[in-house]
């Protein structure tokens, strides 16, 4: 079996490419999507995007997004004061358009872009979109800063925002989002906080116009989007079709003063079997395939000498280790998790390495250590997690009063399918289970959009779920186990996990300025909640691509965020023979820290 031995290839050399006829927004005279302008620095303006999700959405209302598939719908359309680049992960000014800092580092004052408008929609008067102002972006944070039912960011603010705790109790608005004039927003922090600007690129802090809220309800924002970003939706069918097109209005340029977006339209389907996705790439359906098992990866390639007959497909594969792990959670407070001998006895009783070795043929790293991932500066490392040791896990059933599993009361792990690969890691998970700990654990498979609301309601007792970066940042993981919410009330804190030692260490990381020290109280923190075993961590993903080598400019990061504003495609041209230029060996492996 390969470890995580991937292909990597290098673009392909195409010809020198004619622009052909049409407007400036790259449609021709028929106004077709399809067509290509070309533009500044060797770019075309026009293409039709072809992109996949293998989960439907479960909201489009920013503040209620929590997974990384309505993130990834929604982000095309909604933006906040910051955004994130797509190549480093740099925070960049959005709908901000400069901000400066007071001496104390508490004070932040931010200047609204100017004749930046919502998309037009029916929630205006006259259909039109009306321009942004500091009032919309406060009206938006003073909601991610409340307990609304619909608010899943409620906690995110905590301690970071001075007011916040008054406005949960009753205060009319939050103190410390000051409106100065049209075009001016003042935030005051608790404490200085350097990842604050990180927080503001989150997209639950995109700003929507409260007419929109008026006239559509929040339920109604859960299918339906007004933003100000580089794409509106024409077409919404959830689980089958959304179709976006260009916001012609988009105020953002490129480095060559070229409009954007390039794109014309992006059509994004829901094919939920990995295998049916994979051949729509093949068949020139899709131009994008994110999530690719490694052992998938040759039966595409096929072999050289078939890609110098040019008879296999054309792609690039894009490689990265991902801000992302993979976990089962433990509901704290249930009768079968409520005693942590039985949660570290499950711990125990997995085997990480050969799950990914194994099962998934290399693609991850198993995560022995804690819930955060390896990312730059932090001390992945000092953090002790859970290593296979079948011996101690019986141990610590049987001091649950479980030994041999006899008495155990019965399971079931609930998880979505994601193409088929969460239900082939839980077999082996469960057989482990099984045989180790003489525990019989059914699976029950839906989608994420049936499985996260029946979690977040504290309906199940075991459960699969992963957890991306939402900004480079440990406390992007670690918020998760703040006790301000409980299992079954709004929030990420799904477990009904509380322990004021971790909440007094974590909200002293969040208030740290240096950020070596800042680290350590995050690993502290991160060990803490290793010694309670709150949950199984199982690995940390790589995140593989398949890219259509037409698209250009769609650059993979360790948090699978997108910027499809800066996407542009090229003509199609099949070349006699392929190219590889950097074909790495199968031996060479990839290194364990994030780039």
């Amino acid at each position: 079996m390969r470890s995580l031995k991937l292909f990597f290839i290098a673009p392909l050399f195409l010809s020198l490419i004619q622009s052909c006829g049409g407007s400036a927004d790259g449609t021709d005279e028929n106004g077709d999507p399809n067509a290509l302008v070309k533009v500044e620095g060797g770019k075309f303006s026009g293409g039709v995007m072809r992109i996949n999700s293998i989960e439907d959405y479960t909201t489009l209302f920013p503040a209620g997004i929590n997974d990384v598939y309505s993130n990834h719908v929604a982000g095309n359309v909604y933006e906040g004061l910051f955004r994130f680049d797509q190549k480093t992960l740099e925070t960049m000014p959005a709908l901000a358009e400069s901000f400066t800092i007071d001496k104390s580092k508490t004070v932040y004052t931010f200047k609204i872009r100017k004749g930046v408008k919502f998309h037009d929609d029916e929630c205006f008067s006259d259909g039109v979109g009306r321009e942004v102002t500091a009032e919309d972006v406060k009206y938006c944070l003073d909601y991610v800063c409340s307990d609304h039912e619909a608010n899943k960011w409620n906690t995110v603010f905590n301690h970071v925002i001075d007011g916040v705790d008054a406005y949960k109790k009753g205060a009319k608005d939050v103190s410390g989002i000051k409106v100065i004039d049209n075009n001016t927003l003042e935030i005051k922090l608790e404490s200085p906080l350097a990842s604050f600007p990180d927080m503001l690129a989150l997209l639950a802090t995109g700003v929507y116009p409260k007419e929109a809220i008026d006239k559509y309800g929040y339920d109604g924002m859960s299918n339906h989007m007004v933003g100000t970003g580089p794409f509106y939706a024409t077409e919404i069918a959830n689980g089958s079709k959304v179709v976006f097109k260009k916001n012609k209005n988009y105020w953002r340029t490129d480095e060559f003063g070229n409009q954007l977006p390039f794109l014309s339209e992006i059509h994004m389907s829901f094919i939920k079997d990995k295998k049916e996705e994979l051949e729509a790439f093949k068949n020139d359906e899709l131009d994008m395939v994110w999530g690719i098992p490694v052992e998938e990866i040759p039966n595409i390639m096929g072999s050289l000498e078939e890609a110098k007959e040019g008879k296999n497909k054309e792609f690039e594969v894009q490689s990265v280790n991902s801000l992302n792990i993979q976990y089962y959670g433990f509901k704290f407070n249930s009768e079968v998790f409520s005693d942590v001998n039985v949660r570290k006895a499950f711990n125990y009783a997995v085997d990480r390495d050969s799950l990914v070795e194994f099962v998934l043929e290399g693609e991850g790293i198993p995560a022995h250590n804690g819930f955060v991932p390896p990312m730059t500066g932090y001390p992945y490392e000092a953090v002790k997690g859970y290593s296979y040791d079948p011996a101690l896990a019986k141990q610590y059933m049987a001091k649950a009063g479980y030994a041999n599993g006899k008495g155990f009361p019965e399971l079931t792990l609930y998880l979505n399918k994601s193409g088929g690969v969460n239900v082939k890691i839980a077999e082996f998970l469960t057989g482990m289970l099984k045989n180790n700990l003489g525990v019989t654990v059914k699976m029950e498979a839906m989608s994420m959009a049936d499985l996260y609301p029946r979690v977040e309601k504290g309906e199940f007792d075991f459960w699969r779920f992963g957890w991306i970066a939402d900004y480079p940042d440990p406390a992007s993981f670690l918020h998760l186990f703040h006790s301000t919410t409980k299992a079954g009330e709004p929030g990420d804190n799904y477990f009904g996990y509380s322990n004021p030692k971790f909440n007094e260490v974590y909200e002293a990381a969040l208030k740290e300025i240096d950020q070596e020290k800042r680290n350590k109280l995050y690993a502290e923190a991160d060990q803490i909640v290793m010694d309670d075993a709150v949950i199984m961590p199982l690995m940390f993903n790589v995140g593989i691509r398949l890219i259509n080598p037409q698209v250009k400019d769609f650059d993979i990061n360790e948090m699978e965020y997108r910027d499809l504003a800066v996407v542009n495609m090229v003509e199609k041209q099949k070349s006699n023979v392929r190219v590889y230029d950097n074909l790495f060996d199968e031996e060479e492996e990839l290194g364990n820290n994030p780039q």
